[in-house]
């Protein structure tokens, strides 16, 4: 709630981040809509993989979905937000006009 999220938006799964299917992201995921942006404390708490982030990354930006991780401070509205993700992800373009 510190960094903007109402209590209401808070979704924690309990399940292993190894799943690529978790009941709370899934639901979050379809949730979102073009503009909002999904905030996560680490990015190793929402996938645990490198091919998962990078398919969560590429379905966020298709659908115009930011991501602000928290403690990294990586936020992909920023350029240097999507520099950093995009260094993690192929699948983010880092340039501003993408």
């Amino acid at each position: 709630m510190r960094n903007g999220v109402d209590r209401d938006n808070i979704h924690v799964d309990v399940a292993s981040g190894a799943k690529a299917s978790r009941p709370k992201l899934d639901l979050v995921m379809q949730l979102m809509r073009q503009g909002d942006t999904l905030k996560v404390t680490q990015l190793d708490r929402l996938s645990r993989s490198a091919l998962h982030l990078a398919t969560l990354g590429a379905e966020l930006r298709e659908r115009g979905i930011g991501l602000h991780v928290i403690e990294q401070g990586t936020d992909t509205s920023t350029m240097e937000g999507r520099a950093m993700f995009g260094m993690l992800s192929p699948y983010w373009p880092s340039s501003s006009g993408s």
